[in-house]
């Protein structure tokens, strides 16, 4: 992330690459707008990369932080926005999203 002398800072993008083949589409715009709600102030873009052969890859400024097959599956909304945050701005709290899940 290279800012310009005298520009505003530039913000990250976060690629989400779904797998047309599965019909992971909606799945891959949920987690977008999850995203975009949360982190509105805090990302440049989300773009959503159609793939195939299974792929589900979410990445922040081409660092993988969350692979389907590495990281067993999809990630829940809690999990997918508390890894971005740690990598966007590490002491922001995300509110109750990070309280510990309660047994009852």
């Amino acid at each position: 992330m290279n800012d310009a002398p005298g520009s505003a800072p530039l913000r990250p993008r976060i690629t989400i690459t779904y797998c047309t083949q599965c019909q992971w589409l909606l799945r891959a715009a949920w987690m977008a707008q999850e995203l975009l709600s949360t982190f509105r102030d805090d990302l440049g873009e989300v773009a959503l990369r159609p793939g195939t052969g299974g792929v589900f890859v979410i990445e922040v400024e081409s660092e993988i932080i969350w692979e389907r097959v590495r990281d067993g599956g999809f990630p829940d909304v809690k999990a997918l926005k508390q890894r971005v945050r740690d990598r966007l701005d590490p002491g922001r709290s995300l509110g109750h999203v990070d309280r510990p899940k309660r047994e009852d």
